[in-house]
């Protein structure tokens, strides 16, 4: 069944419970339009903007929408694209346009220009909603978008381009029943788009099975209840936090989306929530754990004992960062997800609150899910060897739209999903990430897996962030530099790190350090490709002593 049923479900037994809440700590109300409902909460830091909504409002807001679209001239399978930040408004859309029989397209919110354009091309976008934060970028391009008939502006009316339709508007026109268009399994229900970190994004086309697939997968393992609330705080465009949301629907479980990702803000959001569940990406967690270390806030101040489950994923989470946040929070458990957008976001593999004593594996098959670790020929490798981890489950891609050569590269005819990640696995099990494919440096014969020494690094009390990357070399071909983010307040040098590193192999110390901010994407991830844009031209001056 396509995951809209579970959204009309709640509706009809949980009318009046609040679904979502928005909480935008920098932000005032402006004047109220149709369904919008405003308040302040006042709190040791100020004033906070607050909305919230039952679950009939969302499923009515959803069906309005999905009325407007089909008024429109919207066939079945056409492709409406979403780009908002994260709001009160974006989940509604979302299932507006998936009860509609459209394929929903969520677009990253930091695309320039250009990239809204190509990624509009490239998923033969029919009609675009977007809020004012965009409305420069959208404008830039507008002429060259031909193949958008409508345009729908969720924002205020008085700012409404001349190109486009008033979202509040016109679903206020529209009816509230759920329209007359059946949805099956195997019916394409939304494309993603791939990190684009190394050019251009690719389009990831799911049906409505896969959908599903990872709201089973998420309820499964964390366990959300109809008392549990969730805050989210990364980007519902993305995969990672909309298939984390699913375990909130399955549930008709509140959930709160925080605009905001300061560490008191999300304490005062588990606060004043009664938040029970909290994902966070990893330099969020850090964050709070340094401004607790520094004495900017003091968790005693918050009411955090309802808060049951932190979990972290998206990206390799370093051991030492657990064990820092068990001696924090002791009474909590900690999760770790595995997951790419290829195979619906985070579940294929995933730690388990009952292995915390496992913390540096990802984890085990998830709920619906298998795994292997592979050889270049694709042939399983032996136990403890390095490989290439597959993975296969409902929730595998249909395809890279319009790429079919890209497709055959990960996707095998037998359903098994290469997900370009080095990893091993242990007599137990468990596996254990070892990099991406692509990150591996080759250093004088030697294969050299940046995240071990960035996990090694970021034990040293001074460091941050640590991105490892290889740089150039003339003799050993590549090496490895570090670009070292140092936390606030401290000082650190080149002779310090190379003596913590001496407590590291030889061959996998860093030959080159460098001082700097370490860039990462709105998941989380670290843009490795800035980075070795940015130091491709470094003179490599090597020091031969205690390397």
């Amino acid at each position: 069944m396509p995951i809209t049923e579970y959204l009309e479900r709640n509706a009809r037994f949980y009318p009046d419970d609040v679904s979502l809440v928005e909480i935008n700590p920098t932000s005032q109300p402006d004047k109220a339009t149709t369904w919008r409902e405003f308040n302040l909460i006042e709190t040791a830091g100020g004033a906070k903007y607050r909305r919230e909504m039952t679950w009939k409002q969302f499923d009515e807001k959803a069906n309005r929408f999905a009325n407007l679209l089909l008024s429109r001239g919207l066939n079945r399978g056409d492709k409406v694209a979403i780009l908002l930040m994260n709001c009160l408004e974006w989940l509604p859309v979302y299932f507006g346009i998936l009860k509609s029989g459209a394929i929903v397209v969520p677009m990253n919110y930091r695309y320039a220009a250009d990239e809204i354009k190509y990624c509009c091309d490239l998923a033969d976008v029919r009609m675009l909603v977007f809020g004012p934060e965009f409305t420069t970028r959208i404008d830039a391009v507008k002429s060259q978008l031909g193949d958008i008939t409508d345009f729908f502006y969720v924002g205020e009316q008085k700012d409404t381009p001349v190109y486009a339709s008033n979202y509040g508007r016109m679903v206020g026109y529209c009816s509230s029943q759920a329209p007359s268009v059946a949805i099956s399994d195997d019916d394409d229900g939304a494309i993603y788009f791939s990190s684009g970190t190394t050019g251009f994004p690719k389009a990831i086309l799911h049906r409505h099975r896969a959908l599903m697939a990872s709201t089973k997968t998420e309820q499964a393992h964390h366990g959300q209840t109809k008392d549990d609330v969730f805050l989210c705080i990364p980007p519902l465009y993305h995969t990672g936090a909309k298939m984390h949301w699913f375990g909130s629907l399955m549930s008709a479980s509140k959930a709160v989306l925080l605009r905001g990702v300061s560490p008191e803000w999300i304490l005062q959001a588990v606060s004043e929530e009664r938040a029970t569940i909290v994902w966070l990406l990893v330099p969020w967690a850090q964050d709070i754990l340094d401004a607790v270390d520094r004495g900017d806030i003091d968790p005693k101040e918050y009411r955090l004992s309802q808060w049951r489950l932190m979990h972290i994923g998206a990206q390799p989470v370093p051991p030492s960062l657990v064990k820092r946040w068990q001696k924090l929070f002791p009474g909590q458990l900690y999760d770790t997800n595995y997951g790419l957008s290829e195979s619906i976001g985070p579940g294929c593999v995933h730690l388990g609150t009952e292995n915390i004593r496992k913390v540096g594996a990802i984890g085990v098959p998830g709920y619906g899910w298998q795994t292997k670790i592979v050889d270049e020929h694709r042939q399983p490798v032996t136990q403890g060897e390095v490989g290439e981890l597959a993975v296969k489950g409902d929730g595998v891609m249909r395809c890279y739209y319009k790429n079919p050569d890209a497709t055959a590269e990960i996707l095998t005819d037998d359903g098994w999903l290469l997900t370009g990640d080095m990893a091993r696995q242990d007599e137990e099990g468990f596996i254990y990430l070892v990099d991406r494919k692509k990150d591996v440096i080759i250093t004088g014969g030697e294969n050299l897996y940046p995240v071990q020494i960035e996990d090694f690094l970021r034990a040293h009390d001074k460091i941050k962030d640590v991105a490892v990357i290889g740089l150039p070399h003339e003799r050993l071909g590549e090496i490895a530099a570090a670009i070292i983010e140092v936390k606030e307040g401290m000082t650190l040098t080149e002779d310090e790190v190379n003596e913590f590193c001496l407590g590291m192999p030889r061959y996998k110390r860093p030959r080159k350090i460098i001082f700097d901010t370490v860039p990462r994407n709105p998941t989380g991830k670290i843009e490795k490709p800035k980075l070795r844009e940015r130091y491709s031209a470094v003179k490599l001056v090597e020091r031969e002593t205690n390397r």
